[in-house]
Order: C-alpha cells, then structure tokens, then sequence
C-alpha cells in the first residue's frame, strides 16, 4: 500500500508553509525565529541578539553586527566547544551529533553541529518534496510505497566523549521514525556497516528480495551499485530485477555528467527528484517533474544571503575577503552567481557553506547549484564554472553516444600561456582529441568569456582518458569512499600535486 493513502486536509499547505506569498517576510521571520531561540547562549549574548530583535531593521542589524564565517573561523571560535561537551554554544543544549563533512576537497573531517531541530526542519522539507510527487503526471505513485532503498552513511556513529558524528544521511536514518522503516532498504544491518566495499556487495545479495520504487543517494555511487546488480544477476537492466522502480532521488552533485550512462540501466524511462541536502541542513527541493530549479527551504528553518560571486568579494583562490556585499532573498537577481551564506537552528551563523547558486525564478526562490567557491577555472579570465563544465560533458556524452561518470579538470601553464588539461572517465574506446575538440567547442557557446580567451591565452585543451576505478580509489585513498562523497571537479594545489602522483603510480 502506499505511504499516504489519506485525504490530506484543507489546512495541510499552511501547516507545512507551502508556500508562503512572499519569500522576503518569511525568511524575516525564520530570521526573528532564529535569534529569539539562541538569544541567551554564548554567541547570543556575544553579538546581542536581543537588541538585534528591538531594531526596527532586525536583517540588516543582523548583517552589521554578526560577522560572516567559515569553517574554520567559526570552529576555532565557537563550535569546538560544543565538541567538547560546552552547552548552550551557538544554540540552546547540549549538541549530541556532529556531521562528518569534508566537502569535495578538504582533507580533514570537518564537525558540523546537527541538532534535533535541524532534523525536525529537514523532516518536514522531506514531506514537502515527498508530497509534491502526487503532481506528477503519468508516474506510477503506487511506487511511493514501495521499498526506498537509500545509499548513504553508517548508521554505526563514532563514538565521542558525549556525542556521536558520522555522515549526516547515517544520522538521519538512525533517527528515522518507525513507520518508515518497513520501507527503508537496505534495513539496519547493512545500514550499520561502515565497510563501503562490504556493504555494496551485501546490497547486491539482497537485492532480489525487494521490491524498490525509489533510489536515493549521490548518482555515482548510486550507479555503481546497480551496475553491480545488473552483473551479478545477468540482467539487461535493472527494471527486470525492480519493475516498480519510478523515481530517483539525487543530490550533492548535478546529475547531468552521469544522466546518459545511467539510462543505459534503465529498461523505461524514471522521474529525476533533486535535492540540495548538505550537512548543514536542508537547503532546498524539487517540487515539480522536470523543473529547472529548486525551491529554497526559506520558510522552515534556515536564513538565506548571499554574496555576489565576483573579484569584489572572492580573491583568485575563491577565499571570501572581509566584509563582503550580501543581500537577502528579495535583493537577489535571477541568472547570477551567488555564494550562500546560511544561519540554521543547529547554530550555524553567516555560515560561508562554500556552494555557488543561481536563481533561475526569484519570484519562487528557485535556483541551480553551479559550483563551489574554490572549484572554478579562470586563469586568463575565462571564468569556468562547474555548471558550464557539466553542461559540456552532458552535451559531449549525447553527441558521441559514450558515458562519463566521472571528470575533473585542472589548469596547467603551456609555454607563456595557459591550458586545460580534462581527465575523464569514460566507457568503450575514445577519441582523447575528439573528445577534447567537443568539449572546447561546448564550452566556446556555452560562456563568452572562455570563448574570448580561447582566442588569445588560453591556448590548449587536452584530454586524458582514465577507467573509473581510477577516480574512485583516488578518493579512497584519501579516505572519502562512500555515498556522502564527490570527486571534485577542479583541482588544484596540494590535491592536484597528489593527483598527479597517484595516477603516474597507477
């Protein structure tokens, strides 16, 4: 049977605050939420909430008083000591669990504070974006009810002197409410192995047992994991195995690279639901079939800036300067970049998450991620995205009918000028001199800038062809093998040296 097989009330949009008629006075008041309930605690007091909230102009006080964050400012100052037991830190009680994040470029697992409010906020956005998949036309809703099988973290959670931290989709499914777990695949046993190896291949032996209606998890590790099952069973695709398969659920990277490879898995087409859950909370959904964007999570329990992403706030290296413009959600334009900056009820505050987002509808607050701060290209001027590069890929998949599950680009000097070098991972035979003649010529009509510098600077693009064993036991050497982990898309410094050094050895 379904999971809902209710007639939802009258009153159920307004409970759940879908949506609210105006994006600017609800996140006023997720902001006013937000500094009456950690008003007493140290950072509370520290920057005076309470005068804050008397301010006729609580945001923008808000903006002149508290200054802006990143990991390790805001660690160093304030979140280490909730790691060490602290109450009352950057938001009331005692923080229990910490989210083991180390972004896609990072060596060192950064802690992130999830609190039972947090849980509870991204819960409801959960139901929001599950509710909206009964507006999806000619898709089989009775698959709603089937088993969701969900590629993510351990639920076997480090142990700490008072808390527990792992990946934060293995906190949330140890926290799972009880009527989901008749639902939840691969069950708490498999769920608790912390062996990715090990638990893939005891997903594959159960795989025949249940009856899936939904994926959910990064499109890589995702799509391993069914090719293995397609191998295992000598199948043609994975629809033989589980007919009700209908949606999958996908965030933490564009599926666009992987979109061409995976529905060659595929017996029939499936709906593509995207999500925009980091670590720090709930960030934003997909609440129509086929939509371009995604709806920020701006009436629940998160407040939204966001800084142009320019030279007037950003050095070359992607590292935020001091004082920096930002804007809230009704000074914001459509199709410009933005870096985010969030203040959630896990106490995080003017907290650089380090994504780039563009609104694609302001009047909806619906937006695309398109990079990472650090993760860009523009060593001339040509002012590459993540964004334009999947678009590339995309288009250079359907164009020579091959599958690239994985890239990343780095920049390289060629005499007294500059290149790109793409290593991709790729199925079958491949042209590298094709490929990298494709790829330019995207990029050429994708982005003016890069277009212009090809004329002068930037003087070669080349490409290297590697197996995708390669790009994930790079990512396991450094220790980020599993689905809450990306390979990056740009690389550069020290990772990039590393890089270099493991595929000469390979």
């Amino acid at each position: 049977m379904p999971i809902f097989e209710i007639n939802l009330p009258k009153g159920l949009n307004k409970a759940l605050g879908i949506p609210p008629r105006s994006p600017k006075r609800a996140q006023l008041r997720v902001l006013k939420k937000l500094l009456r309930r950690a008003k007493y605690t140290a950072f509370g007091q520290k920057f005076g909430f309470e005068q804050i909230l008397k301010n006729r102009a609580v945001a923008k006080q808000f903006q002149k008083t508290v200054p802006v964050f990143n990991y390790n400012k805001i660690y160093t100052d304030w979140w280490h000591k909730s790691l060490e037991g602290e109450p009352d830190i950057c938001w009331p009680g005692k923080i229990k669990f910490f989210a083991l994040s180390s972004g896609t470029s990072e060596a060192a697992s950064k802690y992130i504070p999830v609190t039972n409010d947090l849980l509870r906020g991204n819960k409801i956005i959960m139901i929001k974006q599950l509710i909206s998949l009964f507006n999806y036309k000619e898709v089989p809703l009775a698959s709603i009810g089937k088993g969701w099988l969900t590629l993510g973290g351990s639920t076997d959670l480090q142990k700490g002197p008072g808390y527990y931290a792992g990946d934060l989709s293995g906190i949330t499914a140890k926290k799972a409410p009880f009527w989901f777990q008749p639902f939840y695949k691969p069950g708490k046993k498999i769920a608790k192995e912390r062996d990715w190896n090990k638990k893939l291949k005891e997903i594959v032996e159960k795989a025949p047992h249940w009856d899936i209606g939904f994926i959910v998890g990064v499109p890589a590790w995702i799509q391993m994991c069914i090719e293995m099952v397609i191998e295992r069973y000598q199948l043609n695709n994975i629809h033989e195995l589980w007919p009700n398969l209908a949606f999958f659920v996908h965030g933490g990277v564009s599926f666009e690279p992987y979109k061409h490879g995976f529905e060659k898995l595929l017996g029939r087409p499936i709906s593509y639901v995207e999500t925009y859950l980091a670590s720090e909370g709930f960030l934003a959904w997909q609440d129509k079939q086929n939509g371009e964007g995604m709806r920020l999570s701006y009436n629940q329990h998160i407040f939204f800036e966001f800084v142009p992403f320019d030279e007037n706030n950003f050095d070359a290296d992607g590292e935020l300067y001091e004082n920096p413009q930002t804007l809230m959600i009704q000074e914001v334009e459509e199709h410009k970049d933005y870096a985010l900056l969030i203040s959630t009820v896990a106490g995080a505050w003017r907290y650089l998450i380090g994504d780039t987002i563009r609104f694609v509808d302001k009047e909806n607050a619906e937006i695309i991620i398109t990079g990472r701060t650090k993760h860009f290209l523009s060593l001339v001027g040509e002012h590459l995205s993540v964004d334009n590069m999947n678009k590339a890929i995309q288009l250079v998949s359907e164009e020579l009918n091959i599958s690239i599950p994985e890239y990343t680009v780095t920049g390289e000097p060629v005499g007294n000028f500059f290149g790109h070098h793409w290593y991709i991972a790729a199925d079958g035979i491949v042209d590298e001199k094709l490929v990298a003649q494709k790829i330019d010529e995207k990029l050429v009509l994708l982005n003016d800038d890069y277009a212009v510098e090809r004329k002068t600077a930037l003087k070669e693009i080349r490409v290297s062809v590697l197996g995708e064993n390669i790009f994930l036991s790079f990512l396991q050497s450094k220790g980020k093998i599993g689905g809450q982990h990306k390979f990056p898309r740009v690389l550069k410094g020290t990772l990039l040296e590393e890089w270099k050094i493991f595929i000469e050895n390979k």
